[in-house]
């Protein structure tokens, strides 16, 4: 691959399409410049009142009592609940697609019962005719705590004696369950080959511990939710979700109804990266309606958003590795405590699946911690978990190739995984592209070109998201004008309307435009699961090349009719349907759709999937910095981002993904955290204190897409919208090295942070 041919934003392609590939304008984004698409707090219905939620001044205390008779009896009110509206769950276990898990801990969430188990935990809620009435009513329930310690990281909740969150929390050991309470929700263990011999075959080992900070999505929305128990019965949600269908069943959980007695609309969503998946205000809202008869809605503020929902677990990771002198790895170990916050849950999951995953190691082993401690209940945030797994490895990997005089991107190279390299959770990798991304890396121009100046540094990283399947469902109908009407259940996001529409375009010949896009409700499309885990364009594209190819063989059933000719005797490409059979017959798809009535009726193409095939995502970054030694700031002075994306099926929206996860990763890497007191209370609870990247903090971030086809997807697609926020803290924590001399072993490598490794470094008192 020559480095000329690179240019500062580009795809390094494979195949051509006549669509896929293309940029079209997308279809939703006139109605958002203009300000026509309606949000979830947009919704305005006949006799809508507002609804408050009091939430807990402490992190930790048990609620000894709650007394709401002064708010009911205020005139503007017209419903109180607090968790004794809310049926005692008892011991049932509820699966949302993503693992069963106990509906008191979805329910508790939701309000709290017994105890407090953050600052901002929900404990009891009023709707009023004004939101200004709900919030005064608030400030009339009164709430008798028994403040308790707060336990805040993963340590600290481990430790003998810490305050336990759950008096009836029993650590699963090993897959097994015991009688230990503790605020350990789960110790599990990946292993393969022999960790004691692979280490015993190292000439170099290792060995280095982490810290990671709690950070927050940071997407420009706040929840909200508007909701009708109606007077049938049905409970009807408008809301800004990544799942309506989620939603929909852990409201019906949790309120103990029927899933067909729930219809969850969604409207446009502004972002979400994972945050957008749990229910947190719905069943609230519910039973507020049921209560006044009335629709409630409830929008929550930016410090709600903070110190209630669910941000990214803070972590501390232990990883030992092992190399030979020539640079084959021959072992890795890693100790993972995740924070899960007030309920089990933590991402140490995934990332453990990550952690190790770009690389081709014979020995391996990873003990995972699922924690709880006294901060929100964590969410997914971007390849949740796989983030916090990269910097400690990359760090790792950089200092390897230091200490062997190997230049780094050569010693991933040397190691990196490959089709048949199995993880050690378990599963083979298919065909990926991981040598690829780094081969794109090692000739780019920027990895080769100089650096001057003091204080200056570069770094590398590469990181791995794997990508999930899971259900989708569509419909397509053909109008006589010859455009096709896509129906799907998938919330939009990144542009995945137009993406999904593509791949329909592709499979009939049509033009893009022609294919006109919904997401609907829940009562109007089949089960499709949450719009997450890199699935949307890969799965729900799936799906929509199903039915697509339904409707293409339905189309050339008609003409066969038509023609009077054998359906085998009928061809379809490029739009255009001919016969094979010695006769010169042809019609377009736009040309038969005007004949569709009167030759047999409409055409509706559907499909439901479930696929397989869900392939995986390597991304990689160059950094360049410069670090002022004098105060520890870190100036980003040019950064690359790289990533496999199977096929890019909109080039622009890949792009797009590619710039905000790596935006959204630097954030995580200098500045962004949940600065905590130490009675639990976040103390900078606002977009003014938590310091999230702007414009000014950034450079110019070139992309460029390599495409190595995904064997589980027809046109070779891959999710893209996860791995790149995994390798920047990495890439950054390596240029600071390179530019100042101290490795990182924290995050967000801020000023402060910096300053105290240079100061230690040179021996200097704080």
């Amino acid at each position: 691959m020559s480095t000329q041919n690179y240019e500062p934003n580009m795809v390094l392609s494979t195949t051509e399409f006549d669509v896929i590939g293309t940029r079209p304008v997308r279809h939703d984004g006139a109605d958002k410049v203009t300000g026509r698409a309606l949000y979830g707090a947009d919704i305005e219905l006949s006799g809508l009142i507002h609804g408050a939620i009091l939430r807990s001044p402490h992190a930790h205390a048990r609620i000894k009592s709650v007394d709401t008779s002064e708010a009911e009896a205020h005139p503007a009110v017209r419903a109180v609940v607090t968790s004794a509206d809310l049926a005692d769950a008892g011991d049932q276990m509820v699966d949302l697609g993503e693992g069963a898990m106990p509906l008191k801990f979805l329910r508790g969430n939701v309000l709290a019962s017994g105890k407090a188990l953050y600052r901002g935990h929900a404990i009891a809620a009023v709707a009023a005719t004004s939101l200004h009435d709900a919030q005064e009513a608030l400030k009339l329930i009164k709430v008798e705590y028994e403040v308790l310690p707060a336990t805040l990281t993963a340590p600290d909740a481990m430790r003998d004696g810490a305050p336990i969150l759950h008096e009836d929390l029993k650590t699963t050991e090993l897959g097994k369950p015991t009688d230990k309470v503790s605020n350990v929700s789960n110790h599990f263990q990946h292993v393969k080959g022999d960790i004691e011999a692979g280490f015993a075959e190292a000439d170099l080992v290792i060995e280095r511990e982490f810290n990671t900070a709690t950070v927050h999505q940071g997407y420009i929305e706040p929840h909200n939710t508007t909701v009708l128990w109606n007077n049938d019965g049905r409970v009807q949600i408008w809301c800004s979700s990544q799942g309506s269908f989620t939603i929909r069943d852990t409201t019906a959980a949790i309120l103990e109804m029927p899933v067909s007695q729930v219809k969850v609309t969604p409207m446009e969503i502004g972002g979400g990266f994972g945050g957008k998946i749990p229910v947190y205000l719905e069943p609230v809202a519910a039973v507020l309606s049921k209560k006044s008869g009335h629709p409630v809605k409830i929008v929550m503020s930016r410090a709600d958003e903070f110190e209630a929902t669910g941000p990214t677990p803070g972590s501390r990771i232990k990883v030992k590795m092992g190399v030979r002198n020539d640079g084959k790895m021959v072992a890795a170990q890693a100790w993972m405590a995740y924070e899960a916050g007030a309920y089990p849950g933590a991402m140490v999951v995934p990332g453990s699946m990550c952690v190790f995953a770009a690389y081709d190691i014979e020995n391996i082993l990873i003990d995972g911690f699922d924690v709880v401690v006294n901060k929100p209940s964590t969410a997914a945030y971007r390849a949740p978990g796989a983030t916090n797994a990269a910097f400690t490895t990359e760090t790792i990997v950089d200092e390897m190739a230091e200490k062997l005089g190997i230049d780094p991107l050569e010693l991933r190279l040397k190691n990196a995984a490959t089709k048949g390299t199995r993880r050690a959770d378990g599963p083979k990798y298919p065909r990926i592209g991981c040598v690829e991304v780094l081969e794109a890396m090692k000739n780019h121009p920027h990895y080769n070109a100089p650096l001057e100046g003091p204080n200056r540094g570069r770094g590398v990283a590469i990181g791995f998201w794997f990508n999930v399947g899971l259900p989708s469902s569509c419909s397509m109908s053909v109008n006589a004008d010859g455009t096709v009407m896509l129906i799907e259940g998938s919330p939009d996001i990144g542009g995945t309307r137009t993406s999904l529409a593509m791949q329909a375009a592709e499979v009939l010949g049509i033009a893009v435009g022609d294919v006109r896009p919904t997401v609907a409700d829940t009562d109007s499309v089949g089960f499709t699961a949450v719009t997450g885990g890199s699935r949307v364009t890969f799965a729900t594209g799936i799906a929509v090349i199903k039915a697509a190819r339904d409707v293409r063989d339905q189309m050339s059933q008609r003409v066969a009719r038509i023609w009077g000719v054998k359906e085998e005797d009928v061809e379809f490409e490029k739009g255009v349907f001919t016969s094979n059979n010695g006769t010169k017959n042809s019609i377009t798809f736009k040309e038969l759709a005007k004949q569709l009535s009167s030759s047999g009726g409409p055409i509706v193409g559907r499909a439901a999937i479930n696929p397989p095939g869900v392939g995986g995502s390597f991304s990689g970054n160059i950094a360049d910095v410069e670090v002022d030694p004098e105060t520890g700031k870190v100036t980003i002075l040019r950064f690359t981002a790289f990533q496999d994306a199977g096929k890019a099926v909109h080039p622009s929206y890949v792009e797009g993904q590619m710039q905000g996860g790596s935006v959204q990763g630097i954030g995580w890497a200098l500045n962004e955290e949940y600065f905590m007191n130490p009675e639990g209370k976040m103390m900078n609870s606002s977009l003014l204190d938590y310091r999230m990247p702007t414009s000014l903090d950034l450079p110019m971030i070139d992309t460029v897409i390599i495409e190595v086809p995904n064997p589980g997807h027809p046109y070779g697609v891959r999710g893209v919208g996860e791995a790149n926020i995994i390798p920047p803290p990495a890439a950054l924590a390596n240029a600071v090295y390179h530019a100042v001399g101290v490795r990182m072993d924290r995050l967000p490598m801020n000023p402060v942070a910096v300053m105290e490794a240079i100061w230690e470094k040179e021996d200097v008192p704080a």
